[in-house]
């Protein structure tokens, strides 16, 4: 390295010397290699390397990986909102720097610290000689070795960065990437300046400004993959399994290693609520996921199995293990229920109360009856199940078609983003940046379009485009809601289609949320309603003068709540939602909750409740909970969690209505739930739950779900993506269905159960996209 050392004299002391060192030319890959298929994906197909000084933080350098655009191509990209300009690493030892080779080129490696466990970076040098790869590494070193000692670099003899050179551990597998700074060759001595700056012809050092040269090439992405050693990390829990992977063409779960393997949960470091779900066999780590909330996970105890989904660069695989033994089921069970939790809440799960404890615990249970639900014959799924494919196609051609009934052109750019189903005259109502448009139920399940509110605009004139819209008054009203008026609501007279009014809460109080007086309000000339700042529960009554907001029956709570929906009973009953998961029930405004659940963790996006208030609906971005709220035991049993609070020891037990692993494989895309609905109307019962996501519409048989047969539901794909659907009023057939750019209706049971079919996605998009079909370590 001492070869290197008047060169780097030149910039490293140099404070004006923002840029130590610089290869223009490269190419930036992420490389995914804890997986059973490799995965290299390239995130700048031009790149330039640069070790760049931290002004503000003596002693510390970062490692910059910027984007370079050829001719054109910067000026296609101005009007984007988002650009990814550039990557940055602090350089220490953490990063595990070293330099390699893939296909003969040289390569610099280092680990990706805020990914995966099992993920690094990997930057290209095509064409790069071998003096500037070592002057470059060189100059890595110096920077780890001035973080860590807090010290100049200049005096440093090669034997004081030694340390700094990565070493493979005994237990990885090598990669294609061969590590040669863990085993560098020799490097060639050049005594004459000159030759030394020739060889160096494609580096740039301190404030050399000249522009890259770009040179691009095809890369094929490496054939092997490297595990990475789990073993040093703290063990929770590790108990022996079977590994399964979904297969596409098989249509089934396949075995992924023909022995047990060990099913491990880690924490990366200890404190950090960083934990990983490990697959490991005695050749070493099979997969390392990341534990979060959208993993879609699904414990089913019957078969000691735990399903789950992972995002391998935008493709959505569908994992399962199959447990020897009840009790490592339930270990494992337990040990990632409480990671999931503190990786959510930041905070150590003992500290929770037992009851509490018990409560988000009962949530990962699956197929356990419901209470109180009369045994029904069966009959009816068995022959559903039993049909074979001649009948079920009999079934389809005399299916109803669903006319779709597009909004005419309202603002360029615009898409439907909101709906709302009317409770009187068989109309719905489709918001559409500052237009509302209005759409007659024509019967036999069709929608058509009737007319256009344009130009939404307050007394005064100024236009707005409402972001939350409510039918009131027989829906002879609407009240809208006022992204840049958060103080007051806006009343629009429908038939004139002019917003007539302003009512102003609060001066100091915002209404972010509002909800019915009762269940069916929207159907009597009742004229309050019920308001929810992030905070505080409130009624609002139009009738009275000044402020809006009925002093009397006003609660505010003192901590940060972040109120997230609100819905009401037939009765006139509260339940409240957070975006801290909790779900608060009321028996009226203006006082404390009778029951206060607590939460999973995941924000609640939306809330509905049943006409009578035994059951809740809130929806989360990837599951739905159902909450019964009938009280089973103690002194209050057979009261409502609104009427009574909950004993202790015997708090509702959560379900969570998800979709299969597999489907969301099919599906291939996150999961993000628009709010779920029960079906409404007077006199009616609820038996059926909707909601959306992506471009699909689903609806759970509700009669089902109360049995514990979670995981039947029925589901439609549409060519757009779908805004939001609701059954119509006293309808539990008809779904009208808001796309981003189309209205309908359908008949549920137009529905289908998921299949390969119903599901509809590509398969070409969803086979791994490596060529290796079935390559365990």
């Amino acid at each position: 390295m001492n070869i290197f050392r008047s060169l780097i004299g030149k910039v490293w002391q140099d404070p004006n010397a923002a840029e130590v060192v610089k290869i223009e030319t490269g190419q930036l890959y992420l490389v995914r290699p804890g997986n059973i298929r490799s995965s290299r994906e390239c995130i700048y197909n031009e790149a330039m390397a640069t070790i760049r000084r931290v002004p503000s933080v003596e002693h510390n350098f970062q490692l910059v990986i910027t984007r370079v655009y050829e001719d054109g191509d910067q000026e296609l990209l101005e009007d984007e909102d988002e650009t990814d300009e550039e990557r940055v690493f602090l350089i220490s030892e953490e990063l595990e720097f070293r330099s390699g080779e893939t296909d003969s080129e040289p390569t610099f490696i280092w680990r990706d610290l805020e990914g995966d466990i099992d993920e690094f970076y990997e930057f290209l040098a095509a064409g790069t000689n071998e003096p500037t790869r070592a002057f470059f590494e060189t100059c890595m070193y110096r920077a780890m070795y001035e973080r860590k000692y807090k010290t100049s670099a200049d005096a440093t003899r090669d034997s004081d960065l030694d340390q700094f050179i990565w070493q493979r551990p005994a237990s990885t597998k090598p990669t294609k990437s061969k590590g040669k700074a863990a085993n560098r060759k020799p490097q060639q001595e050049y005594t004459d300046p000159e030759e030394l700056s020739e060889a160096m012809g494609n580096l740039s050092v301190g404030s050399n400004t000249s522009q890259p040269r770009i040179s691009p090439r095809a890369v094929a992405p490496p054939k092997n993959k490297a595990s990475f050693a789990s073993a040093s990390l703290p063990t929770i829990t590790a108990q022996e399994a079977h590994l399964f992977k979904w297969d596409f063409d098989a249509e089934g779960f396949v075995n992924e290693h023909d022995d047990l393997i060990v099913f491990k949960i880690v924490e990366r470091t200890s404190g950090d609520y960083n934990f990983w779900l490990i697959a490991t066999a005695e050749e070493g780590d099979l997969l390392a996921h990341k534990i979060t909330s959208d993993m879609n996970q699904r414990w089913a105890q019957k078969t000691l199995s735990l399903t789950w989904n992972y995002n391998n660069g935008g493709q959505q695989e569908s994992w399962a293990c199959s447990f020897q033994t009840n009790d490592g089921f339930l270990a494992s069970k337990d040990v990632f229920m409480r990671c999931v939790w503190e990786t959510l809440h930041r905070t150590p799960f003992n500290k929770v109360k037992p009851d509490e404890q018990a409560y988000v615990m009962s949530s990962s249970m699956e197929d356990v009856e419901m209470r109180d639900v009369e045994d029904e014959d069966d009959d009816e799924e068995e022959v559903e199940s039993e049909l074979d494919p001649d009948e079920e196609a009999s079934d389809s051609e005399g299916e109803e078609e669903e006319e779709e009934d597009v909004v005419p052109p309202l603002g360029q750019g615009e898409r439907n983003s909101q709906l709302t189903v009317g409770y009187k005259g068989d109309r719905s109502y489709v918001v559409r940046g500052n237009n509302i448009g209005v759409f007659n139920h024509s019967g036999n399940h069709q929608v058509k379009y009737y007319a256009t509110i344009s130009k939404i605009s307050t007394p005064k004139g100024k236009e707005f485009k409402p972001h939350e819209v409510m039918l009131h008054d027989q829906d002879s009203k609407m009240i809208l809601m006022n992204p840049t008026d958060p103080h007051s609501l806006y009343n629009m007279d429908i038939e004139r289609g002019k917003v007539v009014e302003e009512w102003k809460i609060h001066d100091d109080i915002t209404v972010d949320h509002i909800a019915p007086d009762n269940k069916f309000a929207q159907t009597t000339r009742e004229q309050t309603l019920v308001g929810a700042s992030h905070n505080a529960i409130f009624r609002v009554d139009p009738r009275i003068s000044g402020n809006k907001m009925v002093d009397s029956q006003y609660k505010q709570y003192v901590s940060k709540n972040k109120f997230s929906g609100v819905a009401t009973t037939e009765g006139g009953k509260l339940a409240v939602a957070s975006e801290k998961g909790d779900i608060r029930l009321f028996d009226s405004i203006g006082k404390n909750a009778k029951t206060a659940l607590p939460p999973l963790g995941d924000p609640i996006l939306g809330i509905d409740v049943t006409a009578n208030g035994r059951w809740i609906v809130a929806t989360t971005k990837t599951y739905l909970l159902l909450i019964d709220t009938l009280i089973g035991e103690g002194r209050y049993a057979g009261n409502l969690g609104f009427d009574r609070s909950f004993p202790a020891n015997a708090k509702p037990m959560p379900r969570r209505l998800q979709l299969r692993a597999e489907h969301v494989a099919y599906m291939n895309h996150d999961i993000n739930f628009a709010t779920a609905r029960f079906n409404t109307g007077e006199g009616q019962e609820e038996n059926a739950i909707v909601t959306a996501t992506g471009q699909y519409v689903i609806a759970w048989d509700f009669a089902k779900v109360k049995k514990g047969q979670l995981d039947k539901y029925d589901i439609k794909k549409y060519e757009d993506m779908v805004v939001q659907d609701n059954f119509k009023f006293g309808d539990d057939k008809e779904i009208i269905v808001a796309l981003q750019n189309n209205v309908l209706a359908i008949n549920k049971k137009n529905l289908k159960r998921p299949t390969r079919d119903s599901l509809a996605a590509p398969m070409s998009s969803l086979r791994s996209r490596s060529n290796i079909v079935h390559s365990p370590y």
